[in-house]
């Protein structure tokens, strides 16, 4: 498996991911229009997200099958915000037909070491939908602690849904 940072030549690759998964990610993830997942669209957000990478707003990663033909898992660390905070939120996807084998906690474990050892971050936070108990899971596997809840924090697939706050601390990261 390869994991790189998302690039140009990427558009197509992960278009086919949300495409394939758009039912088994549908109850994660906010309503989107038809075409949000479209190439052409894939293209414009490209190029954004790498203006983003390149101001150190954001680090997304993706893993790739061994052919380097499909995109099987997406890792986002967003809202990188610096100053006294050192803090960003880690966000995440693998395709349906690659859970259960692992995949998902060795590119989170690759992507929370660039958060602390690359980007010299203090915090990481996750947040998850209390039903969404195998995220709950990879969450603590990964080390995070539960922090609390908040109440209709994000609008995923049409309804406010409640969400459980985790974090990860520099010091508590141990993955070397």
């Amino acid at each position: 498996m390869e994991i790189n940072l998302i690039s140009k030549s990427d558009a197509r690759l992960i278009s086919d991911y949300y495409l394939k998964n758009s039912c088994h990610f549908k109850e994660w993830e906010p309503t989107r229009e038809s075409d949000y997942h479209s190439i052409s669209a894939w293209e414009q957000r490209i190029a954004a997200i790498i203006q983003e990478q390149e101001k150190g707003l954001s680090s997304r990663f993706l893993m790739y099958d061994d052919l380097n033909t499909e995109i099987i898992g997406v890792c986002s660390l967003t809202n990188i915000v610096r100053g006294p905070f050192q803090a960003c939120n880690i966000g995440y996807s693998i395709s349906e037909c690659h859970q259960g084998k692992g995949l998902m906690k060795y590119l989170c474990r690759h992507v929370i070491s660039h958060a602390f050892e690359e980007l010299n971050l203090n915090r990481v936070m996750a947040n998850y939908m209390p039903r969404n108990i195998r995220s709950g899971k990879l969450l603590q596997s990964l080390g995070f602690t539960v922090e609390g809840e908040a109440r209709k924090y994000l609008e995923i697939n049409g309804r406010w849904e409640d969400h459980v706050l985790t974090s990860i601390v520099s010091t508590e990261h141990k993955y070397n």
